[in-house]
């Protein structure tokens, strides 16, 4: 099971560092190894999170999240998407910005940098509202409920987290131009770009968001119809296409965690400029880490770890607020990517901890009750 769900990430890793020894000695591959570890710390919590909306999806939408989705989340995010970043905000063409990027290192990585802004107001809207909109809802299962239960209260207000994100990106965007023109003014004019692209992200949100909550409502109808169509399949003989029992609602679905992806790649990428700034290692790094991800998503969902330990979606969640709040505080200042990395997983170790914990107080109580009831029956 193991070496089935994985097996694709250990030889992408094989193939990934021999690569680099070959491209640039065994410093590049030191230099691989570490964006990999990078990239798999910062994205875990994006394993989680994407397991919850994977289970819902067939197993052949399943294998277009590990196929398709693969080359859209490593060369699309991991080596396309910089060099587009640097091609839109430098107003070059796409050759000219690869040509930059292989051949002018050092300017490439500054273009990147400066479109930090804008890249992580996009980003931290969008995982921003995706932690809101989780915590805002009344669940019947809480993990620290002291905060959810009267978060969820205020839930029941319409358009909540939208007002609160859009306040986030207000504050964010008056506090970066303040600080710009207080130290000489050398950004001010990105202040404007910071508060276009978050709302770009909040707008991003809301369409493939509520296309996708559209269709996951509508996937139960979904899941009768093919259910019908199997058994009248099974009685005729006739066999029906994978695109036909996938349906829209998996779709857009997949479509949602495309996006998701995005968004969660942003810190790799940005912190991988830390290590290195050659796009090849990078590209080869994160894109190994982006495979354990995807096969770590698969595991989860076949081995049914969310149903046995409930918290975890939560940890991931708060996880994924705890990103949102970095990405907005990058934008003015600098913060390690160690310290990202390590408050998602500190945030879901607990949350795996506390539904370890939950479920052995479960056992306990079902086993007294058990001898209590062995007992009654015997008296």
């Amino acid at each position: 099971m193991l070496l089935k769900t994985f097996g694709w990430s250990f030889a992408v890793t094989a193939v990934g560092l021999v690569a680099a020894v070959f491209y640039g000695g065994w410093e590049a591959l030191g230099i691989v190894a570490i964006l990999s570890v990078l990239e798999i710390s910062l994205s875990f919590d994006n394993a989680v999170v994407n397991a919850g909306i994977l289970k819902k999806m067939n197993a052949f939408w399943q294998k277009i999240f590990l196929t398709v989705g693969v080359l859209i989340a490593v060369f699309g995010m991991r080596l396309v998407f910089p060099v587009v970043i640097v091609a839109i905000s430098a107003k070059m063409g796409m050759i000219e910005a690869v040509d930059l990027a292989l051949n002018n290192k050092d300017r490439y990585q500054e273009l990147v940098t400066d479109a930090h802004p804008a890249i992580a107001a996009f980003g931290g809207m969008f995982l921003l509202m995706i932690f809101l909109d989780f915590i805002f809802e009344d669940r019947d299962i809480q993990w620290l409920r002291w905060i959810e239960r009267p978060l969820a209260k205020l839930g029941k207000v319409d358009m909540l987290s939208v007002c609160i994100s859009l306040i986030v990106l207000l504050i964010t965007s008056f506090t970066f131009a303040t600080h710009a023109h207080q130290h000489g003014g050398a950004h001010a004019d990105k202040a404007q770009t910071v508060l276009i692209a978050g709302i770009a992200g909040l707008i991003t949100y809301m369409i493939v968001g509520g296309l996708s909550g559209y269709f996951e409502d509508k996937l139960e109808e979904e899941e009768e119809r093919e259910h019908e169509e199997e058994e009248e399949a099974a009685r005729t003989g006739k066999k029906r296409s994978p695109v036909v029992l996938a349906g829209q609602a998996a779709f857009f679905m997949f479509l949602y965690l495309e996006v998701l992806d995005a968004s969660f790649s942003f810190d790799g990428v940005i912190g991988a400029f830390a290590i290195t700034n050659d796009i090849v290692l990078m590209a080869l790094g994160l894109g190994i880490g982006a495979m354990y991800v995807r096969s770590l998503t698969v595991y989860l969902v076949r081995q049914g770890t969310l149903d046995d330990y409930v918290y975890l979606e939560h940890g991931a969640h708060y996880a994924i607020g705890a990103l949102a709040v970095i990405l907005m505080v990058t934008i003015q200042y600098e913060i390690n990517e160690v310290v990202t990395g390590l408050v998602g997983v500190v945030l879901i170790a607990w949350s795996f901890w506390s539904s370890v914990r939950r479920n052995r107080a479960l056992a306990a109580a079902e086993a007294g009750a058990g001898e209590k009831a062995e007992i009654s029956s015997g008296v």
